[in-house]
């Protein structure tokens, strides 16, 4: 049983990390909606194209508050949920099945 639960704290560190790094990818998108960045960019698209599929229905059923898209922090509290409560799960799985 020990190698499922290594396979599944591996797992969990995977997917903290991805989370991880999605939630600064998010923050970038906050910072560059601050700035007029140029939309032909490669880093500004490839920003856009990842952030838009998940921030786009949180927008659409969240109006803007006083000018402000609070999507992007919906999202980082989503991500901060899954990251304490999928990632703990899975730790804790793992280091009972180890």
């Amino acid at each position: 049983m020990f190698i499922l639960g290594n396979f599944i704290g591996a797992a969990a560190t995977v997917i903290y990390y991805v989370l991880n790094l999605y939630m600064w990818i998010i923050i970038a998108r906050a910072v560059l909606s601050w700035v007029n960045p140029d939309p032909y960019n490669q880093i500004v698209k490839f920003i856009n194209n990842v952030t838009e599929p998940v921030l786009y229905p949180i927008r659409s059923r969240i109006p803007y508050m006083g000018g402000i898209d609070v999507s992007p922090i919906i999202v980082i509290l989503g991500i901060m949920f899954l990251e304490k409560f999928l990632v703990g799960s899975l730790q804790r799985l793992a280091f009972m099945l180890s």
